[in-house]
């Protein structure tokens, strides 16, 4: 595999951390592994996992080829919202992991995607995540596009990057939020040392911006919708927790204690707009909010 060449832009970090920051795909552990292995030289030399970095300092690291996983299409029930040639917009329940990764190998969207259309997804994201355009975190429930060829696939992407490409959340949060309504622009990083986590990182973050608008206020909690114009990782449950409020049910980001009655964060992708890639039509769809969020609702409003 061809040698990454990485520069340190922080001094007096230990290089593992270091690694971690910089490669999401890597874990600390599996930074420390490749230091003890020698795939990591500065200057030519071999590096220690407590050695710190420079700034400048230049890191060659040579990753190993990915171990293969077979994705097969599975038979896995899918709430199809919209489907033709081009795409399909699927309302994803809470629990579904998108595509596989380790961990979870299978049972993913991926593989129910690939029992449903067959060869007809794009293979632009390569063999793990054929046809996925964008992610929904594993228990947010709502809705999620796919492309079937590679056609789309670049339009829908290109919308992406151009915020043409409309999503709106609802939530509920904890607190009651003092306006009726905000935005939230604030980089978001991978977490230096947890790399489960997200972290607002004004220095090393990707612009990342939340529109958020009041629904209704329910006495120590309030219901929100959110927009995106940008889609980072864990985005809405990263800065509605740097305002102070985090979303309910979410407890990397808010309390540690779940929730009675939720699986994860109160976090639903309830309306979706897009350009069609062949047709040019403009789309909007929108699914309803699923029994779970619906029936917090109902036990808050009894609270009030």
């Amino acid at each position: 595999m061809t040698p990454l060449h990485l520069t340190a832009d922080r001094a007096g970090e230990r290089v593992d951390q270091f690694l971690a920051r910089t490669l999401p795909e890597l874990t600390r552990s599996a930074a420390q592994r490749l230091l003890e292995e020698g795939a990591v030289t500065r200057g030519g030399g071999r590096v220690k996992k407590n050695d710190k970095t420079a700034p400048g300092d230049v890191f060659t690291v040579v990753l190993p080829d990915p171990a293969p996983i077979d994705v097969l299409p599975q038979k896995i029930p899918l709430d199809v919202i919209y489907e033709d040639g081009d795409v399909i917009v699927v309302n994803k329940p809470v629990g579904l992991v998108v595509h596989p990764a380790p961990g979870h190998p299978d049972g993913t969207l991926v593989n129910a995607l690939l029992y449903h259309c067959g060869a007809s997804l794009s293979g632009i994201n390569g063999a793990l995540r054929p046809g996925i355009v964008h992610r929904i975190d594993r228990d947010t429930s709502g809705l999620i596009i796919a492309a079937k060829n590679d056609f789309a696939h670049l339009a829908l992407a290109e919308q992406l990057q151009d915020h043409s490409l409309y999503r709106e959340y609802e939530a509920v949060c904890v607190g009651n939020l003092k306006q009726d309504a905000g935005t939230v622009r604030a980089p978001i990083a991978r977490h230096p040392t947890d790399r489960k986590r997200m972290a607002v990182d004004v220095l090393h973050g990707r612009e990342a911006v939340t529109h958020w608008t009041v629904l209704e206020r329910l006495g120590g909690y309030t219901h929100i919708q959110c927009r995106l114009e940008t889609g980072r990782t864990h985005q809405i449950r990263v800065h509605m927790a740097k305002l102070g409020h985090p979303l309910l049910g979410d407890t990397v980001y808010g309390a540690k204690k779940p929730y009675p009655g939720l699986a994860g964060q109160c976090l639903h992708a309830r309306r979706l707009s897009f350009t069609h890639p062949r047709t040019g039509r403009r789309m909007t769809l929108e699914c309803p909010l699923p029994p779970y969020f619906a029936q917090v609702l109902t036990k808050l409003r009894q609270l009030v």
